[in-house]
């Protein structure tokens, strides 16, 4: 029991397992429920549910099932490798011994499995069966209805945990997870309320609440916030910067993620090949290819998340061949590639159009015995097939795939029917996309868009008016600029902002005098109206990218931070205009 027990608090669940099984075959020696639990437990740390269920036999031949103990630990076993069903049923067999240990794990498992709106059911029966819930409870249930965005369930246990008189403001991890529920709510002034009251704040607690005010546009808020931390005792720790890195780089607030690259060259976390990954992904999400590939070169020890990140970075900005030339670096340094890396590498070719060498790596990738291709490799494919006009080669590639074709790859083959105007493929595409996921707006809005470019109009509006009457609407794009350090939000076709006059005027003179230097001349087709020329290109002059772009001319370019650069930034990729 020791040295399984030493194993696994080392990080090295299989040797812990090892010696489990060198115990089972020792004459004259059993095993006992604390044996059991510990193998189960380690069985649950690595996701094997294959060797966890025959643990489990073992438990029942033996007859240590029936002991709360050790059901617990199957319970929790089944939880963490995805097997939330197993948990259910030895759960509700346990109905007569359960302890607040199962009440606890049934509660985490069904979180961990995204069941969040169930795993409060479970609380609210706990609640009737008069068990009280201690931190662990409180915390997994809590992080489920923030998940969940529940937060009539969420306030309502608040509200039950400070009327029964739980010390909230005492117990960190109960009221970082509460932080956490009210930031995934949209709820800040709740969120900085609870923050404020907790005696001893840990990195989650500090985390959710930067990342809520910067996910609102709160920007001052979370820097003076981040320099609040920087003075108190608790230790930034490279998860603490990793996820502000990543909330910046999602955002692409170049300024304020120079501010936290800049303050982890000033402690020992620098070293921290997460925190390092996490820069990396924020100077490209940014643009800064230059300044992503220096931080890159100065990690000491590269991690094939490291490697990933620079090959996905330049795939993306359109440098396919620094990609490969990275991708192959890493293989020469003795790094596998993992399905994510061949994924990075596929990608960076489908993007630039390289069928040769997509195809080279898709092999690469199928010789592998240490991963298996799924299906966003596939999509990779059948998006380079695409472009480059081989629709039907793309679409038998999908049909013949040993995996389940998913909505995205038909999507992906969708997009590429528009683009070389293949009506009749994107009508059968389209077709099936609508039985697949009728309930997606982003099919309607793909397949309505091909019958427009087609000139179709009425049956444009035909799948646009199905799609009103099944009460669908789709994510608007969105652009956003960063100005003075301030975040300004565009949508397309809005002209909320106070500034809109001069905006207007901005991008006014842009085309009169690109019309009057080079000729320019606008793309209507993108308009996607059947309506008079002059509407079509006032309607282009309100897409949100140029709105965006307007707003920076009308104040005078762009901030001196990023040198006189304007930075437009997308939640969807960029129109397709000049």
């Amino acid at each position: 029991m020791a040295l399984m027990t030493s194993h696994l608090s080392s990080g090295d669940p299989e040797s812990s397992l090892m010696a489990f099984r060198s115990l089972g075959s020792s004459p004259g020696i059993a095993h006992n429920e604390f044996t059991l639990s510990a193998a189960l437990k380690c069985c649950g740390v690595s996701g094997d549910v294959g060797r966890g269920s025959q643990v489990h036999a073992a438990c029942v031949k033996s007859g240590f099932e029936s002991q709360p103990f050790v059901g617990n630990s199957i319970i929790a076993m089944y939880s963490k490798c995805g097997s939330i069903g197993d948990s259910v049923r030895v759960f509700d067999a346990m109905r007569e011994r359960r302890s607040l240990v199962s009440w606890n794990a049934m509660i985490a498992g069904y979180v961990n499995a995204g069941c969040s709106r169930k795993a409060v059911l479970v609380f609210a029966e706990m609640w009737r069966n008069c068990e009280t819930p201690d931190e662990f409870t409180l915390s997994s249930v809590f992080k489920g209805c923030g998940a969940a965005g529940d937060f009539a369930e969420g306030k309502q246990i608040h509200a039950y945990v400070v009327v029964s008189g739980f010390p909230i403001s005492l117990k960190t991890s109960v009221a970082s997870a509460l932080i956490d529920f009210y930031v995934k709510c949209g709820r800040l002034v709740e969120a900085r309320r609870v923050f404020d009251r907790t005696v001893v704040k840990n990195e989650v607690s500090w985390t959710a609440m930067m990342a809520g005010y910067v996910q609102e546009g709160c920007l001052y808020e979370a820097m003076d916030l981040f320099r609040e931390l920087r003075k108190v005792e608790t230790i930034v720790d490279g998860f603490v910067l990793s996820s502000l890195a990543g909330v910046f780089a999602d955002l692409a607030l170049i300024v304020q993620g120079k501010q936290i690259h800049a303050y982890t060259t000033k402690i020992s976390c620098v070293l921290d090949v997460s925190v390092a990954n996490s820069i990396v992904d924020m100077y490209l999400k940014c643009g800064l290819t230059d300044d992503a590939m220096k931080r890159f070169e100065e990690i000491a020890s590269k991690n094939v998340v490291s490697w990933t990140v620079m090959i996905t970075g330049y795939g993306k900005h359109g440098h396919a061949r620094e990609a490969i030339h990275l991708f192959e670096a890493m293989r020469l340094e003795m790094i596998d590639p993992d399905e994510v890396a061949y994924l990075a590498v596929l990608s960076a070719c489908s993007h630039a159009g390289l069928v040769k060498e997509s195809r080279e790596y898709f092999e690469r990738l199928r010789r592998d015995s240490r991963v298996q291709p799924k299906v966003e490799h596939y999509a990779c494919m059948v998006d380079v097939l695409g472009r480059a006009g081989r629709l039907e080669e793309a679409k038998s590639l999908i049909e013949d795939m040993p995996v389940e074709a998913n909505v995205g790859i038909w999507q992906t083959l969708l997009s590429a029917c528009r683009v070389h105007k293949d009506l009749k493929m994107g009508r059968e595409v389209g077709g099936i996309l609508m039985e697949l996921d009728e309930g997606n707006a982003v099919n309607y809005v793909m397949v309505s868009n091909i019958y427009a470019e087609a000139g179709e109009w009425g049956e444009c509006e035909r799948i646009r008016g199905l799609m009103r009457r099944r009460g669908l609407k789709k994510d608007g794009g969105r652009s956003w600029i960063e100005i003075k350090k301030e975040v300004h939000n565009f949508y397309g076709g809005d002209d909320s902002h106070p500034l809109m006059g001069r905006i207007r005027e901005a991008l006014m003179d842009v085309e009169r005098r690109m019309r009057e230097e080079v000729g320019y001349v606008s793309r209507t087709g993108f308009a996607m109206h059947d309506i008079e020329e002059e509407s079509k290109e006032d309607n282009l002059r309100m897409h949100s990218e140029r709105l965006a772009v307007g707003l920076a001319l009308a104040c005078g370019g762009s901030s001196p931070e990023i040198r006189d650069v304007i930075r437009v930034f997308k939640n969807l990729r960029v129109c397709g205009l000049p």
